[in-house]
């Protein structure tokens, strides 16, 4: 089945009724067979990924469907992609094409693949023509139709390929299985407005839109009431909330009313665009009790010129002017950005440039990225910088970052931060780890009383990507 037309409006009421379908269904069978159905729910990309996945996740257990992490034991297989990179993009097929096998070996079970990438037409079709066990897909706009594409998917048995919603919308109410009990995300808008020129995320995500205030501080006082420690607000250009839709009020002011909630907590925002870095924003943190002096403005390029072709709407002189008012109302503030190597078009120069700005600002942590062509985008169609020069550059930019980013947190040995707890440590286990306030990773010696709640760790010694230290009794 291709679902060609557009959809019909959104009718959530629609919605429930396609999960009591659903859970009934899977109800019966469990009391037929003894046996619980499972939903496995892979993620790829960005922090929204991860919130839409906890509402992927939470709508599988209102179908009826136990969540688990064993996709050897799934009868239904969600795989929620990413399309920021081409990278990202090819992992993703590789290990969609991985689960042909489970499917061989149960022919019951489903196996949808949404998100992003599926927004993309050409992706949708890489789907239908090579990887025909694939059941259905849908993109970010159809999310809330999940339920109803299951039910579509076995009343028919045919594949459905979903079209993007002709509108795209907030809804609300969704059920969400968190994946942590202390650590929390929040959405509080969608989409973007930017179209910067190497960006897919405007065409796969729709246009700003913002969530009604109520809601969302209904939500993280709800939050904070069960015991959540860190709480994360989401969106495209989080500080560009509230300027859909002609509300009087901004980020900044959503942000001053969610600090006055009572409770032991950080709250924290990502990703923030510099063009909508007002000194309100600032001001209200620096004044906050809950809010970190954590911050992180993507960069993307030190040269104007680069940044002007990039379409990103400022200059590296208002970018100083940011970073420089945000140090001097925060002296403590831990400040990270992003940087593309490669953009086409870059010169030496221009990278030199994106050098001597590392160097000016001394951001804490850097996240950098090779530039990646996305079809679609006006820059995949702009002559490429030679891979072998931007392998170069970007191997002289980590260096660069990582001697700052030592430097930076060695001045941190022998003071005394927040850390909250995530238990033991991945890469050791005779360790335990957490998140400063400041968004550091911090190891020290734990208990299994620690996790989820903050400790203090005094800092002994340090690297570029780390703290290490001793918990305060």
């Amino acid at each position: 089945m291709n679902l060609k037309k557009p959809l019909p409006p959104l009718d959530v009421a629609e919605q429930q009724r396609y999960i009591a379908q659903v859970h009934a269904e899977n109800e019966s069978c469990r009391i037929a067979t003894g046996k619980s159905l499972y939903a496995f729910v892979q993620t790829f990309g960005c922090q929204q990924n991860e919130a839409d996945s906890e509402k992927l996740a939470g709508l599988c257990e209102a179908m009826g469907y136990t969540v688990t992490q064993d996709v050897r034991v799934a009868d239904l297989i969600v795989v929620n992609t990413c399309a920021i990179r081409e990278h990202a993009e090819k992992k993703t097929l590789s290990i969609v094409g991985q689960y042909k096998h489970l499917k061989e070996q149960k022919p019951s079970l489903i196996i949808a693949v949404c998100g992003c990438m599926m927004a993309q037409e050409h992706r949708q079709n890489d789907v239908k023509f090579r990887y025909p066990y694939v059941d259905f897909v849908f993109g970010p706009s159809s999310l809330h139709r999940f339920p109803q594409l299951l039910c579509e998917k076995r009343r028919l048995g045919k594949r459905i390929y979903c079209p993007e919603e002709a509108e795209y919308t907030v809804v609300e109410d969704l059920p969400i299985r968190r994946e942590s009990d202390y650590r929390a995300w929040v959405s509080v808008m969608y989409g973007c407005n930017n179209f910067c020129s190497y960006c897919i995320v405007p065409y796969v995500r729709g246009r700003e839109r913002s969530r009604e205030k109520e809601k969302i501080v209904a939500e993280v006082r709800e939050l904070v009431q069960k015991g959540y420690k860190d709480i994360t607000l989401l969106g495209q250009n989080v500080n560009s909330y509230g300027k859909d839709g002609g509300r009087a009020y901004d980020f900044a002011d959503l942000l001053s009313e969610l600090d006055a909630i009572e409770g032991d907590f950080v709250l924290r925002f990502m990703t923030s665009h510099p063009k909508d870095a007002s000194r309100k924003l600032i001001d209200v943190m620096a004044a906050s009790k809950h809010i970190a002096h954590q911050f992180h403005l993507p960069m993307q390029s030190g040269s104007d010129r680069i940044l002007s072709s990039m379409n990103r709407h400022y200059d590296t002189e208002k970018y100083l002017g940011i970073i420089d008012y945000m140090r001097k109302r925060m002296p403590d503030v831990t400040i990270t950005s992003d940087i593309i190597v490669g953009f086409p078009g870059e010169t030496e120069e221009d990278f030199e440039d994106t050098i001597r700005m590392l160097e000016r600002v001394r951001f804490d942590m850097l996240y950098s990225f090779i530039y990646s062509p996305r079809k679609g985008t006006p820059a995949a169609e702009w002559e490429q910088v030679p891979r072998e020069e931007t392998a170069v550059r970007f191997d002289r930019l980590l260096a660069v970052q990582k001697e700052i980013g030592k430097e930076k947190n060695d001045a941190l040995v022998g003071t005394t931060l927040r850390v909250l707890c995530d238990g033991v440590s991945k890469g050791n286990d005779a360790l335990y780890s957490g998140r400063t306030d400041g968004n550091k990773i911090a190891f020290f010696e734990g208990t299994p009383s620690d996790v989820g709640k903050f400790v203090f760790v005094t800092v002994e010694r340090a690297d570029a990507f780390a703290l290490y230290g001793k918990k305060e009794n």
